[in-house]
Order: C-alpha cells, then sequence, then structure tokens
C-alpha cells in the first residue's frame, strides 16, 4: 500500500462525500457531536416555523434563506468528516484487493490438506511454497523463503523470511517467491492484520482521544452558555422594546434567535474537529505507518523522550570504509591496493566499501590487477579475514596478503614468523576512541596498514535532531556498543544523551524511570525482546518486518520497516495539534467577532428618538450593516462559508515548523487569533454589501 500523493480534494472523493454528508443529516449522526447537534435542533426548529409561515401565508424570503443557510452548515459540516474518511475508505479498498479468498496448505501430521483460508484457527500449521499466497497471519517456524509484500507495504523488492530471528512474521495477502516455509497460524478469520488495518484506515473503530473529549466538553459548555444567552435575549429585547414603546417582534423571531445561536457557539471548531483527527491518522497512512489508535497519534504530538537504535536509525547500518593508514613508509596508494586485493572476495559491506573507496580515491579497480596464480580467502566470521594468496607453477604460496581484525591479523602474522609492532596501537586508539572500527592488512609476515572503518551517520539526522531539541523534545541513542565508540557517534549524531552496552532490560528501566518522572516516551523496535519496552513505551512503532510479539505491543506499525520514521511519526503528531489548535483558536475568535457585529445590528433601533432614526446603540454597528436582517444573513452566510474554506486546511493541517511551545502559542495567537477576529468583520461586510445589492434583503 505505497503511500498516495496528489490533490487533497479529488473528484471522485467529493462525488462520494457529498452523497455521504446528505445520509449523516439524520439525529443519530448528529448527536455523536454536541455543538452541531444544538445546530441541528435549531435547523429543525427553523424549519417547522417556515413550514408554519407557509401555511398561513406569512413566509418571508428573509426566513426561508435563514433555513436554508442553517441546513447548508450541517451539511458541510458532515462534509468535512466524509471527505476525511473517504481517503481512508479509497485506500481500505485498495487493501481489500489484496485479501483474496484462497486456499491454504493445512499441515496435518506430515500431510497438506486444502482447505478454505477462511476455516483456519490461531494454532494451525500451513505449508506455503513458491507462487502460493499467505492465507493467514502467522511466524515462520521451519524455512527460509523470498516474500513480496508490495500488496500490504507497496514495496515492490521481495524480503526474506525466515524461521528464528526477528524476520519470522509474515502477513496474510502476500506471496511466497521461492523455496518452502511452515507457518504457524498466529490469529483468527476476520482478525487478521489485514483485517485490522481496513477497519482502523475506514475510521470504523476510530475513538475520540483524551484531548478531543476534553475539547468537546469546553465547546460544549461554551454552547450552553450561549444558548441560556440566545433565549433570554428574547426577553431582554421585548421587555426593551416595551420600555422604548418600540416593536422588535419582527426582528427577534424564532429563524433569527436561531441563526443568532448557531453564529455565536463554536460550530467552526465542532464542524472540523473529526477530520482534523481522521486527516491525522491519514497522513501516517500515506507515509506507510498504521496507527492502531488515534490515542498513539496525539500522543506522537506530546512526546518529551525519543528512545532510537543506533544502527540503522542514527547510522547507516553498515560500516564503510573512510580512509588507508600506511604502517610504514610506504605510498597510502601502494597500501590501498594491497587492501582491495585483501577485500576482493570479501562480500559483507564492509569489504565492498574498501574496494569502492581505493576506486573512488585512487582509480584503483579490482578487475585490472594481475593476479597470476593465485587463491582468493572469502571472508569468513570464523578466521574474520579475508585476503588472497599469489602461488608459482607447483602450487607453493610465493606471497600472501590478508585483512582483518586485529586480533586476526596479529595472529596470522605471528603464525608466519613476523612480528606486531606495537606503534600501531596508537592508530588503533586514535580510530576507536573516534567511534570507528580499526582492520589490519598484512603483506606477508608484516602489518602493511591500517584501514579505517566507520559507522556512517545519516545525512541530515543531526538537524532533524536540532529540529527535535527546539520542541523540547530529547533524543535517546541506545547502542551495544561500548561507551568509548558510543560518545563518539552520539557527539556526532547530535543526540542528548546515549546508553552504551545496552539490553532489553535496560531500555525499560529507561523507559519506566522517564515516565516516572512526568514524560511521555517514543521507541522503535522490531524484535521479540524489544516487545516488553515497546508495550511500555507511550508511542511504540513496531516494525513490519518484526517478530509478531513486536508487532502486537507496538500501537504503530511502519509498512516500511524504517526506524528513522519514528521522528516523522512525531512532526506528524504534532502537526495535529497544532492544526487543532488554530482551527480552535480561531474559530473562538470568530465567535467574539460575529458577536460585535450582529448585536450592535439587531437593537441599534433601540431607543430612538423617532421613527426609522437610529438609536445610542447603533454606534456599536461600526461596520454599518445595512439593516438587522442584513446583519444577521451577513453572520450566518459567512459561518457557514468559513467551514468549507477551512476544510482543505483540517485535512492537510498546518505546515509543521520546529518551534518551542511558547513560540507556536505566540504564532497561533497573532495569526489564527488576532486573524480569527479580523477576518469575520471584513468577511461579513463584504457579505452585507453584496446581499443588499442583490435584494435578498
Amino acid at each position: 500500500m505505497p503511500p498516495k500523493k496528489g490533490n487533497i480534494l479529488d473528484a471522485k472523493g467529493v462525488f462520494k462525500a457529498l452523497k455521504e454528508a446528505v445520509c449523516m443529516l439524520t439525529p443519530q449522526a448528529q448527536i455523536k457531536n454536541p455543538v452541531m447537534f444544538v445546530t441541528y435542533v435549531a435547523a429543525f426548529a427553523t424549519f417547522l416555523y417556515v413550514l408554519s409561515q407557509l401555511f398561513y401565508g406569512n413566509l418571508t424570503g428573509f426566513d426561508f434563506q435563514i433555513t436554508l443557510w442553517l441546513w447548508l452548515t450541517l451539511f458541510f459540516a458532515n462534509f468535512s468528516q466524509a471527505i476525511a474518511e473517504s481517503r481512508g475508505k479509497a485506500q481500505a479498498n485498495s487493501l481489500r484487493k489484496a485479501k483474496t479468498e484462497i486456499f491454504a496448505k493445512q499441515d496435518c501430521n506430515g500431510i497438506a490438506i486444502k482447505v478454505p483460508c477462511n476455516q483456519l484457527k490461531k494454532g494451525d500449521m500451513v505449508i506455503c511454497e513458491a507462487g502460493d499466497l499467505i492465507p493467514a497471519d502467522g511466524e515462520v517456524i521451519e524455512g527460509v523463503a523470498t516474500v513480496d509484500e508490495s500488496a500490504i507495504t507497496g514495496e515492490s523488492a521481495p524480503v526474506i523470511r525466515e524461521s528464528g530471528g526477528d524476520r519470522s512474521a509474515v502477513t496474510a495477502g502476500t506471496k511466497v517467491l521461492s523455496d518452502r516455509l511452515k507457518i504457524k497460524v498466529v490469529s483468527d478469520a476476520g482478525q487478521s492484520f489485514l483485517d485490522k488495518m481496513i477497519h482502523l484506515i475506514e475510521g470504523a473503530k476510530r475513538q475520540k482521544t483524551p484531548n478531543e473529549v476534553a475539547l468537546s466538553i469546553v465547546l460544549s459548555g461554551l454552547t450552553f452558555v450561549f444558548l441560556l444567552a440566545t433565549c433570554s435575549l428574547k426577553m431582554f429585547g421585548d421587555y426593551s422594546s416595551y420600555a422604548a414603546k418600540q416593536d422588535l417582534s419582527q426582528i427577534l423571531t424564532i429563524p433569527v434567535l436561531a441563526a443568532l445561536l448557531v453564529c455565536l457557539i463554536p460550530t467552526t471548531i465542532s464542524a472540523l474537529l473529526n477530520a482534523v483527527g481522521i486527516a491525522g491518522i491519514d497522513r501516517l497512512i500515506r507515509r506507510n505507518v498504521i496507527a492502531l489508535s488515534g490515542r498513539s497519534v496525539e500522543a506522537a504530538g506530546d512526546i518529551d523522550l525519543l528512545i532510537l537504535d543506533k544502527t540503522g536509525t542514527i547510522t547507516i547500518g553498515n560500516r564503510m570504509a573512510v580512509a588507508f593508514l600506511p604502517a610504514t613508509d610506504m605510498e597510502e596508494k601502494e597500501f590501498a591496493k594491497i587492501a582491495q586485493l585483501a577485500s576482493l572476495s570479501d562480500e559483507t559491506p564492509e569489504g565492498r566499501s574498501i574496494v569502492i573507496l581505493a576506486k573512488n580515491q585512487f582509480s584503483l579497480r579490482g578487475e585490472t590487477v594481475e593476479a597470476g596464480a593465485s587463491t582468493f580467502i572469502p571472508f569468513s566470521a570464523k578466521t574474520r579475514m579475508s585476503g588472497i594468496d599469489f602461488k608459482d607453477n607447483e602450487g607453493k604460496v610465493l606471497r600472501s596478503i590478508r585483512k582483518g581484525s586485529v586480533e586476526a591479523i596479529k595472529k596470522h602474522v605471528l603464525s608466519l614468523g613476523g612480528k606486531y609492532t606495537p606503534h600501531l596501537d596508537a592508530g588503533i586508539q586514535s580510530i576507536a576512541h573516534k567511534g570507528g572500527t580499526p582492520l589490519l592488512v598484512s603483506d606477508q609476515d608484516k602489518i602493511a596498514g591500517i584501514v579505517h572503518l566507520k559507522d556512517v551517520i545519516k545525512g541530515g539526522i543531526k538537524e532533524r535532531f536540532a529540529e527535535m531539541r527546539k520542541m523540547g523534545v530529547r533524543t535517546v541513542m541506545v547502542t551495544g556498543d561500548n561507551p568509548m565508540t558510543a560518545a563518539a557517534i552520539a557527539a556526532e549524531a547530535g543526540v542528548d544523551e546515549y546508553i552504551a552496552d545496552a539490553t532489553p532490560e535496560m531500555k525499560l528501566a529507561k523507559i519506566k524511570a522517564e515516565q516516572a518522572g512526568g514524560r511521555l516516551v517514543a521507541m522503535t523496535g522490531d524484535g521479540t525482546n524489544d516487545a516488553p519496552a515497546l508495550a511500555q513505551a507511550d508511542v511504540a512503532v513496531a516494525m513490519n518486518t518484526g517478530t509478531q510479539a513486536s508487532r502486537e505491543a507496538g500501537n504503530m506499525i511502519d509498512l516500511d520497516s524504517n526506524p528513522t520514521k519514528l521522528i516523522e511519526i512525531i512532526e506528524i503528531g504534532k502537526q495535529m495539534l497544532m492544526t487543532r489548535g488554530a482551527l480552535t483558536t480561531f474559530s473562538i475568535a470568530n465567535d467574539v467577532a460575529k458577536y460585535f457585529a450582529i448585536i450592535p445590528a439587531i437593537f441599534g433601533v433601540l431607543y430612538a428618538a423617532a421613527p426609522n432614526q437610529k438609536g445610542p446603540l447603533s454606534i456599536l454597528n461600526f461596520m454599518h450593516l445595512q439593516s438587522p436582517h442584513s446583519a444577521i444573513l451577513s453572520a450566518l452566510i459567512f459561518n457557514t462559508l468559513v467551514i468549507v474554506a477551512l476544510i482543505p486546511l483540517a485535512l492537510r493541517g498546518v505546515k509543521y515548523t520546529a518551534q518551542s511551545a511558547h513560540d507556536l502559542l505566540r504564532n497561533n495567537l497573532l495569526i489564527y487569533g488576532l486573524g480569527g477576529m479580523i477576518v469575520p468583520f471584513l468577511g461579513i461586510k463584504l457579505i452585507d454589501l453584496a446581499i443588499t445589492f442583490l435584494g435578498w434583503v
């Protein structure tokens, strides 16, 4: 399932969302959102009022327009949620294509019996051979094979799955390309990883996060306050009009009071709140990360501490040759040639990097070397060396070149009658202090020099950590390296803290200690030994290539199995919180502005000295809206249109910037708070001019 890019609002998705928005105009759907339910009741009451006026022949175009715009407000609120969900449903449909009904080869006492995959139960054994689709989630208990997981991850390159270790988990719907696997089923029918992904993407099981619940309570409280204020406004208006010997009965009608209520309650953020949460999960999905709950996405935005493994996350994972250091007065190019000869048969990434470094620095090519009668000695974990032996016609070794670990080469040189010179120790120690790995190269019974291998830091990782630091997120590197090497790499990568000689127990203890101090912790893992720490972490990203235990312990799963993606996940979580905060600020500021725009226009005619003159309260109508009716209708139209205008922002999210909480709050108040105050005044005035010109009031 590759991340999908493109327009946020595509034509097909918009059409489906429009139909869904209409279907959601029911009490059962609206009652889930208290603020919009109040809007729904107001719209329904106004609709009944319009019907009664139509029956008595007193219906006005003004009342009809208010009813129409109230229902449009509800419709566009539904549309914002439907368009967010539609993108998830489209991705769920693509996953369903991978979920086909197939037959499985169930292993029954050594005999393979074909059974429908929906009959498989947890604990059953199945056999999968080249060309077979894996029928259920499972754990490889026998065999090694290449598996095509493109239907799930979108990655075309096959992956290795084997029994034992951290690459034993397989997923239903993926395809075995080679060899044979014996798999133990770990989920019942309908409970597979693919099934869970489909449900989660569609939002069928999305529960409101604690922050969403808290915000909903605040918004409901504000709505209740404005409901009381609007209800009391009728009594205040009647009393004031009686005292002033004026008639406001044609102004303070049910449609007007309903419109006023909807304009004052926080409809904007309430209409977009679900869309913001769904869009946050969707942004993760587009990066091939499945969040098992909205809570984990929200927690990602509040993370204080980031625990990262060194290998594969901070560093590339393979040590690379970076320098040739001759031990004698030999020229560096000559030593590079000897080191390259010793590495030609070494197929490890380290060995390949030596050949490449010699080629890049001195244009040396292995295939141009005149090896003559020779024997290549491939690298092995047992000898920890590789090399080449040059022989005469009788097979006698004339020259022996080796490259390998310090201890292995020492023993080799001593076995040939040579001597190890202690002055090499200074160079070896210098490389180790820098976090590198020294390899020795021997030519016959003498040490020719040292190759400096370095665990290369990923490009841009230091800058990413600096951004995390700006947002108050500390980074901790965990590695099995010795303290000396760990300190050197930590300094180069720019992490705040490191743990050397780390064990799974140390990870778990670190997480518990930080959480006891009130901090939220995020980490990644892929092995069974990572499962306890993943289960403890607030945001736990399990690798899709990892074991079943790690995937069950995590609350997010990275389909690409890229540990560095944890940084992106935190950024997406913070972006979601920033978006929700920005829209909440804008919505509440809107309500304040609309209050000052509408109330003066409604009561501006009170206490006038003569009919058709302005009263003392009219001075507050500084926008000079044409009439009470145009003020109400303009505010209501603006309230509806602003929801439509903010839907793309809710789906895309506000632009993420690495800033401190203080700077984010300041910018939020300046842009969305002040902007939320100014925009309604301008918008309502323009709409007032437009509807007056068109004669709508």
